[in-house]
């Protein structure tokens, strides 16, 4: 029995050497009840076992021991000091592993415990503030921590068991992890106020190839970067790449003062402002997809419950 184990553990310097897990356990136990009623017979019907058994227990319990736990009389049961001593340290360390057997049920059950996500700029607007909003209600006893990560970096980290779970810009295809699509955004143009792009009714990938651009750096956005060459390549486009900026708002700041546009997916069009404009790019593959991805190894019922709640939240795309 793996408590008979953990509870000799704690308490072998109060049995004898050599003493079997479970019959230690199994004796201790019996004595600890006998204890508490002072009582062979009630302690018996408490343990549902004939009250002579119950007497060879605490006897077989005494010799191993090698003192006395009672002094037995026709009329009464009672302590003695040595097994005043023993009750009460075996009662503290049996309190002690039922609110261990407790505690650990609850993170068993993610009731409990700790989550740590990490989320890339995409996940940042809605999806992942959404589902941790949601799962908290559901889960108040989570501890969740948030650590905004580049899609690269994300990998790392999974991989070495710094987070439990990833908002990254997919498709990630890897054997060692699970992945979920969460949403594909179409892609926008951001442009100045009044720039050229805005006025045309339609706006396709080939009507880029002689923009200035501004873009993320390939620190904190290659993945994105990526991306976008692939589906402009795919278009016989060469992006003409001016400026880069290592976060959303000097992007905007930039695109805002007329140095060039940039190229964003639809979570952030609500978020830019009042100083650019924003057109679609009307191509059935350029758009963003973000995934939500977890390693295979990882079953823990907090990582699962969060992974529930970020599938069943209402889908973009």
């Amino acid at each position: 029995m793996v408590f008979g184990q953990l509870f000799m553990r704690q308490t072998h310097q109060l049995t004898v050497p050599g003493m079997e897990a479970e019959a230690g356990l199994d004796l201790t136990h019996s004595f600890l009840v006998v204890a508490e009623e002072l009582s062979f017979r009630r302690s018996a019907e408490r343990l549902n076992v004939d009250q002579s058994a119950l007497s060879r227990r605490i006897q077989k319990l005494e010799h191993l021991l090698g003192f006395a736990l009672f002094e037995r009389t026709t009329r009464e049961v009672a302590l003695t000091p040595a097994g005043r001593s023993f009750y009460e340290q075996n009662v503290r360390l049996m309190q002690t592993y039922s609110n261990s057997v407790k505690a650990a049920r609850l993170v068993a059950e993610g009731k409990t415990g700790s989550l740590r996500v990490a989320y890339m700029a995409f996940a940042a607007t809605e999806l992942m503030p959404f589902a941790v909003s949601r799962y908290r209600r559901l889960y108040p006893h989570i501890d969740v921590s948030l650590r905004y990560i580049r899609t690269q970096g994300q990998k790392v980290a999974l991989a070495h068991d710094e987070v439990d779970i990833g908002y990254m810009i997919g498709p990630f295809d890897h054997s060692d992890f699970h992945s979920l699509l969460l949403s594909e955004d179409p892609l926008y143009v951001v442009t100045p106020r009044n720039h050229r792009l805005t006025r045309l009714h339609e706006v396709h990938p080939t009507d880029l190839a002689e923009e200035d651009l501004i873009l993320g750096d390939m620190i904190e956005w290659e993945a994105y970067r990526w991306r976008l060459d692939d589906m402009f390549s795919a278009e016989g486009v060469r992006l003409n790449i001016r400026l880069e900026a290592s976060n959303t708002l000097a992007l905007l700041g930039l695109v805002a003062a007329g140095l060039g546009v940039t190229i964003y997916p639809e979570s952030l069009i609500n978020f830019l402002g009042r100083n650019v404009e924003v057109r679609p790019i009307l191509h059935p593959g350029f758009r963003s997809q973000t995934v939500l991805v977890w390693k295979r190894t990882n079953r823990a019922k907090a990582v699962l419950n969060f992974v529930e709640v970020a599938k069943h939240l209402p889908a973009r795309g």
